[in-house]
């Protein structure tokens, strides 16, 4: 093919929308952090229409939004549609927390956090909705309701990932009658269903996860190098609040703690030097070529939170990229200022 017939090819391609569209050069390689002011538990998924999506908990916990754009910096001004509202009454209708957006099978699922208004925080449990639609912003949502663990106790921050065929659940949740939150996986018989064996992959056992509360929550899950990381928040959601991580070999059973080993120290932290306070509840993505990993988070630009931390609304979207050691683990750094960022 001549290259002018490979141009007018392509061109057709890209504007009939089957072909992904390109940012401008160097567009895709910046952007300003914060990225999304007063979002915490941000989740993005870069899909294969060239798309990054992103959801992330609304302050005032009602609601399911997303927002999709060619850039990681697109998605500051990018439309913000709501998809899913809770209802007035029932298991999910309060305080609604972390969504995560996945691709399974042709399908989009949104897994969230949803609790009972007419209940305390403790109902809050493991929830999922769906849309055939190609793009998820203009799709008519199913709702599937709570995803069902063994224990009916506390659980949140479901994620969920591909490894060898297999398709896993990772959540939170606390064990009947223990302190603390700890870090539960099983495999997944469908997008909505888990299989009956569910393990315990960490508790937190560190003075750095126990701070003022004993949590192991938020994990988002890596596979790379030969490795599958694991990383997760711990302590309290102010200035303590941090990142830990487990790695398992690739080859390893996901389902046995003894193939995972913990970080002794967090692997992400305040940063007093740059001005940021209690990173965490991350995800990852990667540049739009796939070459560089991006960690995204949210934290806050001060120390000193007035009143309950939870219900703070100053957790605002951050991103940065995730630097690798030459042994093939994850360098996390430490947060950076804000302000404008460029890739390395």
């Amino acid at each position: 093919m001549s290259r002018l017939l490979t141009s007018l090819f392509v061109s057709i391609l890209t504007l009939s929308g089957a072909w992904p569209q390109r940012a401008a050069a160097g567009e895709d390689h910046a952007w300003t952090n914060p990225l999304i002011p007063a979002r915490a538990d941000p989740h993005v998924f870069m899909h294969r229409d060239g798309y990054y999506y992103l959801t992330a908990t609304a302050p005032e916990y009602d609601r399911i939004e997303l927002r999709r754009a060619r850039t990681l910096g697109g998605l500051a001004t990018a439309e913000v549609k709501t998809v899913w509202r809770r209802p007035a009454s029932g298991p999910m209708s309060g305080n609604i927390w972390a969504p995560e957006i996945h691709f399974i099978d042709e399908v989009w699922y949104v897994y969230f956090s949803g609790g009972d208004a007419a209940k305390d925080w403790s109902s809050i449990r493991p929830c999922v909705i769906s849309t055939p639609s190609a793009n998820p912003l203009d799709g008519d949502w199913t709702t599937h309701g709570r995803i069902m663990t063994r224990w009916d106790t506390f659980s949140l921050d479901a994620t969920t990932f591909t490894h060898r065929g297999e398709r896993y659940f990772v959540w939170t949740q606390v064990e009947p009658g223990v302190q603390g939150t700890n870090l539960m996986i099983a495999r997944m018989t469908s997008p909505t269903t888990l299989a009956p064996e569910e393990t315990i992959l960490s508790r937190p056992e560190f003075g750095w996860e126990r701070q003022v509360y004993w949590v192991n929550e938020a994990p988002a899950v890596l596979v790379k190098h030969g490795r599958v990381f694991l990383a997760y928040s711990a302590s309290a959601t102010d200035h303590h609040y941090c990142l830990g991580l487990l790695t398992a070999d690739a080859d390893a059973d996901l389902l046995d703690p003894a193939s995972w080993r913990k970080s002794p120290v967090p692997v992400f932290a305040s940063s007093e030097a740059n001005g940021q306070y209690g990173p965490g509840h991350n995800c990852f993505t990667t540049t739009p070529d796939g070459q560089t990993d991006i960690l995204v988070y949210h934290a806050r630009p001060y120390k000193e939170i007035a009143g309950d931390a939870l219900a703070n609304p100053d957790r605002a979207t951050r991103a940065q990229v995730l630097r690798w050691r030459a042994d093939g683990t994850p360098d996390f750094g430490e947060p950076v200022p804000d302000g404008p960022y460029r890739l390395p």
